[in-house]
């Protein structure tokens, strides 16, 4: 009985209209054997697919930006323009997966407040509340504004919006509120350092938030974010990985020495879409059969030096069973024999630096560099074991020197990222500017959905670069859906849609 209302419970909260003007409008307090507990994992669980789907969260960061395209092969990829319209900045407010992306992130929004009425334990409860403030940056970071609700007890009411400011102030004394109650870990856990990482994300991208046409960056921000980044380095807890794959594989939650923060996937029965991030590029003949769509662009695979570890490397328990390298595939693919795959007419497959947005040809299967960035996981079928990484050392060390930067200590800062250079097989830096840090973040991180954010920060988003033009300013925040303003009246379309 206790497992159905669970269910009766989750069908509520996560059932809720983009607004949060639930559909199903009474007073969940009256539920008053709920555990609290269970409907935690609940928005763990509900976390995955905003976050790990290749169509949600991860592709508004990256497919708007000079990382990633999804280009329409012939007939297959069109999806109406879907992808096309992100890459080449031409979304509206009816794009569907910026759509889904913004009411999923709101029920999780809307499931972990509600969960902080039924009592829950100190730990519990600080949990709840990171994972908020965690969609909440996300939330703020894409559209601007939120919809938010602190009381319960009248849902007949439309949710309030939060605009920017109000949004960072509540994240950042959110964190600081529940700091001691979180646990220390384990990384798929919310966790303190998962906390400290939010909060300098959140201070570092602050003046961005407020300000999208001209960011600004306050000294005191700045050093706050000094200040949190050395607790981190000085509790002695991580490292730089010496395999820079290990981060992503089937068995990270093991061998990372980087991860900080991830969503926990179990092998074979419970696990998100963490493989779409191997499946969406990979080609139908290969080991395992791609979906044969999503790429790279040439000139982000060439800000890569050949010796970068970053670019590509064969990996365990993947490249002697499928033949593919970790990182980026181009040139000729083969088997795990050595084997020279084939295309489906029978051309070499052989992918290419140059890839057009709209492709038709012969070769319309084969263009374009493809990303590995997650070793895959052949053991545990479409359920994969990889834990996705939301946050992971190697950021804290750059964000502290992208603080120092703009603090104006030049000197420190590169020589944090020669350091994460030498982890990576490079020789260091002789000078660095904000545009070499905002490829070396590139190269970082590449794929692992950060790149919108930082093109912003940088104010690099607006720029030209392969097949995409320069975009208008409003282009720097996505369109409220317009689903979502018909049933909340308190939400205002952002400017320019």
């Amino acid at each position: 009985m206790k497992n159905l209302f669970y269910i009766l419970f989750a069908v509520l909260a996560f059932g809720a209209c983009t607004d949060l003007e639930e559909q199903h409008r009474k007073d969940l307090t009256e539920l008053e054997d709920l555990d609290p507990d269970a409907v935690l994992q609940s928005s763990y669980d509900a976390m995955r697919l905003p976050y790990q789907d290749q169509s949600r969260f991860w592709a508004a960061q990256e497919h708007t930006s000079d990382e990633a395209m999804g280009p329409t092969r012939g007939p297959d990829w069109d999806d109406n323009g879907i992808w096309r319209s992100l890459h080449n900045h031409s979304w509206d407010a009816d794009h569907a997966f910026l759509g889904n992306t913004f009411s999923e992130l709101l029920q999780i929004v809307y499931s972990t407040s509600n969960l902080l009425s039924f009592s829950p334990s100190a730990q519990t409860g600080a949990e709840s509340r990171l994972l908020r403030a965690f969609v909440l940056n996300s939330l703020v970071d894409g559209w601007g504004q939120v919809p938010y609700r602190d009381d319960f007890n009248d849902l007949l009411s439309d949710a309030k919006v939060m605009q920017a400011d109000e949004a960072v102030n509540l994240i950042i004394s959110e964190i600081d509120a529940i700091m001691n109650d979180l646990p220390d870990g384990p990384a798929n856990r919310a966790n303190k350092d998962a906390a400290k990482v939010l909060k300098m994300k959140t201070l570092l991208n602050k003046g961005m938030y407020l300000n999208r046409a001209a960011p600004t960056f306050d000294g005191a921000d700045m050093s706050a974010v000094i200040s949190l980044a050395d607790d981190i380095i000085n509790s002695g807890k991580y490292s730089i990985a010496t395999n820079y794959f290990d981060n992503f594989a089937p068995n990270n939650d093991q061998i990372s020495t980087e991860n900080i923060f991830t969503a926990e996937n179990v092998g074979g029965s419970n696990s998100g879409n963490v493989r779409s991030r191997w499946f969406c590029g990979l080609h139908y003949n290969q080991n395992p059969s791609g979906w044969n769509g999503f790429c790279t662009l040439g000139s982000f695979y060439d800000s890569f030096s050949p010796d970068d570890q970053r670019i590509g490397a064969d990996y365990p328990g993947m490249t002697e069973v499928g033949g593919i390298n970790a990182g980026f595939l181009i040139g000729q693919q083969v088997d795990q024999d050595g084997n020279e795959l084939m295309d489906r007419k029978g051309n070499q497959l052989a992918f290419t630096k140059e890839v057009a947005l709209t492709e038709a040809g012969d070769n319309l299967e084969i263009t374009g560099v493809r990303v590995v960035k997650y070793p895959i996981d052949y053991v545990s079928g479409d359920n994969a074991d990889n834990d996705y990484v939301y946050y992971r050392y190697a950021d804290v060390l750059m964000m502290k020197a992208e603080a120092q930067m703009r603090m104006g200590d030049n000197a420190s800062a590169m020589a944090i990222v020669n350091d994460i250079r030498a982890s990576r097989g490079l020789g260091a830096l002789s000078s660095m500017d904000e545009a070499e840090l905002l490829a070396e973040r590139g190269r970082e991180f590449y794929w692992e959905g950060f790149r919108r954010t930082d093109l912003l920060r940088f104010g690099r988003f607006l720029d030209a670069w392969e097949e995409k033009g320069q975009s208008g300013a409003e282009r720097l925040l996505f369109p409220i859906p317009s689903a979502s303003l018909a049933s909340n009246p308190n939400l205002v379309q952002n400017p320019g849609y």
